[in-house]
C-alpha cells in the first residue's frame, strides 16, 4: 500500500483500524511498510485510536478491543467521536431531503447532527424517537418564534436508553401506525454478516418498526461502524436504499458494501461533498 503515503491522517487511520480488525492485531513494523510512512508516524496513530477506544496498543503493534456485544455507549460518549466524519455524512444527507416530505430519524449522535441541517427545509413532518433530534427542532423554534414552513415534530413516547431514544412497546406501536417517505437511521453496527445490529433489545424492535414502516431507508453512519455487532439484529443490508458514510471508509469495504446495497454515498470523498456509487 506504498501509494497510501500521503493520505491523510484520519484516512490513514481508519485503514491501520480496518486492517487490525480483519487480522486481529497488526505489528507496527508491518504498518510501516503497508502504509509507506515512518515508525513514529504509525505509533502516534496507534496512539490516537487507542484514544478513542477502539484499539488496544501492546508491545510492538495494536490488537482489537474486544468489546461486549450488549455495551451501550449513553449519547455523551458517542457525541465527541468522529466529529468531522458525522457532519460530513449529515450535510450529505440532508440532500437527500425534499421539502414537504414526511421523514424520520432514529436516535443517534449522526442523526442529531442530520436534524440541525435540516432546520431551514420547508413543510418537513419529523417522526423521531429520539429526544435529543426532537430537541433540535424545537429549540429553534424557540429561538425563532414561530416561522411559516417549519417543520412539525412528531415524538414517540417510549422508554429512554443510554443513548436518548425512545423504545418499548409504546415507541412500537406509535411507529406501526405511522407512514414515512424515507427514513434516516443511525446504527450501532454494520456488517454483511450479521446486516444493521445494536446492543439494545428494546431498540432492535423499535428499529424494525422503522425500517417497516418507511418507503426508503437510509443509513448514516461513519466508517468505525464497519464491522461492528451488536447483540441483536434488526435489519438485512438488502433491507437498506442508501449508506451515507464517510471517506474514512477502506475501498475493499466499500466494494464489499457496493454489493449489497442500491446505493453507496462516501460524503467528503476526495475533497467533494458527495461521492456516489451505484451498485
Amino acid at each position: 500500500m506504498s501509494e497510501n503515503q500521503n493520505l491523510l491522517a484520519e484516512q490513514r487511520r481508519a485503514l491501520i483500524l480496518d486492517e487490525v480488525r480483519r487480522r486481529g492485531g497488526v505489528r507496527v513494523n508491518e504498518l510501516t511498510r503497508k502504509l509507506g510512512v515512518s515508525d513514529m508516524t504509525v505509533r502516534r496513530d496507534l496512539d490516537a485510536l487507542a484514544r478513542q477506544g477502539v484499539l488496544e496498543k501492546v508491545h510492538g503493534g495494536a490488537v482489537p478491543v474486544v468489546e461486549a456485544s450488549t455495551h451501550e455507549p449513553g449519547f455523551e460518549a458517542k457525541s465527541g467521536l468522529e466529529l468531522t466524519a458525522k457532519e460530513d455524512i449529515a450535510r450529505s444527507a440532508a440532500e437527500l431531503v425534499a421539502p414537504g416530505t414526511a421523514i424520520a430519524l432514529s436516535g443517534g449522535t449522526t442523526t442529531y447532527a442530520l436534524a440541525h441541517h435540516l432546520l431551514d427545509v420547508p413543510d418537513l413532518t419529523v417522526v423521531t424517537n429520539s429526544v435529543r433530534v426532537a430537541d433540535v427542532f424545537h429549540a429553534a423554534q424557540r429561538t425563532t418564534g414561530p416561522r411559516q414552513g417549519a417543520a412539525t415534530v412528531v415524538l414517540t413516547g417510549g422508554v429512554r436508553t443510554p443513548s436518548d431514544s425512545l423504545v418499548g412497546p409504546v415507541a412500537d406501536q406509535a411507529i406501526g401506525a405511522l407512514h414515512f417517505d424515507v427514513l434516516f437511521l443511525g446504527v450501532h453496527g454494520i456488517s454483511v454478516e450479521a446486516g444493521l445490529s445494536t446492543p439494545n433489545l428494546a431498540e432492535a424492535e423499535t428499529n424494525r418498526r422503522l425500517v417497516q414502516s418507511a418507503r426508503r431507508v437510509v443509513v448514516v453512519a461513519d466508517h468505525t461502524k464497519w464491522g461492528t455487532v451488536g447483540l441483536s439484529s434488526f435489519a438485512s443490508l438488502e433491507q437498506v436504499d442508501t449508506l451515507v458514510t464517510d471517506a474514512g471508509l477502506p475501498r475493499a469495504a466499500r466494494a464489499e458494501i457496493s454489493e449489497h446495497l442500491r446505493r453507496l454515498v462516501v460524503a467528503g470523498d476526495s475533497g467533494d461533498s458527495v461521492a456516489a456509487e451505484d451498485s
